[in-house]
């Protein structure tokens, strides 16, 4: 499929929604296309972090509408049945690079991401409520406000308004805005950066960052002493320490 295209190469995997046309709207048969991408970089042991985007000056202007027009209530909420979204799922660090528009599902990928970098032309719109819906990933009502704030994100979700590139980073939603010339070489800069980690360490980072969110300190403390184990125990934190004696760059597995 032309319109979702996946490639991985420096242990980054890019996932590019190539639909400018349509401005990046997802039809049924992408989403269930990138949700699969998205399963297999997150499996794929030669994958150490996943980067989202468009072509220029598109990313993903929403679900196609008239590819939903004619489906059922039943078949709209199908492709959202999913327990956890793919892209907080993913074990990967995920980053989203944003050129153009990211509106309803589009803005809810961003949403997902755990790193977001823009280009000064980026617009964000959770516009679900002039549609009579709700996020409808739960990230825009979820995760959302635990990134920018309650009052800031009940703005956005209340009332639609367009979240531009320097709001974004003046918010801490977006790392940084770049022109659109520069802003692919920018993200895959810092997911080439982020990929030369223990991929070991990097799972139980986010893992605990995430499920940190909806538990007290004391359970926190807990989970990260249980990972800290097993990173003690693998074959990463090994050659982490080797590599740092031997004065070299490190060789991870994610072992």
């Amino acid at each position: 499929m032309q319109e979702i295209r996946y490639e991985v190469a420096e242990r980054v995997a890019t996932l590019t929604i190539d639909r400018p046309a349509k401005r990046g709207a997802m039809t049924y048969a992408m989403l269930e296309e990138f949700t699969a991408r998205v399963d297999e970089a997150g499996h794929d042991p030669e994958v150490a972090v996943l980067l989202v985007t468009g072509v220029p000056g598109s990313f993903c202007a929403g679900i196609d509408l008239a590819d939903l027009a004619g489906r059922s209530p039943d078949e709209r909420g199908a492709v959202r049945s999913r327990e956890i979204p793919a892209l907080m799922e993913c074990p990967k660090p995920v980053l989203c690079a944003v050129d153009g528009m990211a509106v309803g599902m589009g803005a809810e990928f961003a949403t997902q991401a755990d790193l977001r970098l823009v280009s000064t032309r980026a617009r964000f719109r959770w516009n679900f409520v002039h549609r009579g819906l709700v996020s409808d990933t739960g990230a825009g009502s979820w995760l959302l406000p635990r990134q920018i704030g309650t009052a800031a994100a009940l703005r956005l979700l209340y009332t639609g308004d367009d979240l531009g590139a320097d709001e974004a980073v003046a918010l801490g939603f977006a790392v940084s805005a770049h022109s659109p010339e520069e802003l692919p070489d920018a993200a895959r800069a810092l997911a080439v950066r982020i990929a030369t980690a223990s991929p070991f360490a990097l799972a139980r980072t986010k893992k605990l960052v995430l499920d940190g969110a909806g538990i007290g300190m004391a359970e926190h403390v807990v989970a990260t002493r249980d990972a800290l184990a097993e990173c003690f125990a693998s074959e990463d934190h090994a050659e982490g320490v080797a590599s740092f004696l031997e004065r070299r760059p490190a060789r991870f597995t994610g072992r």
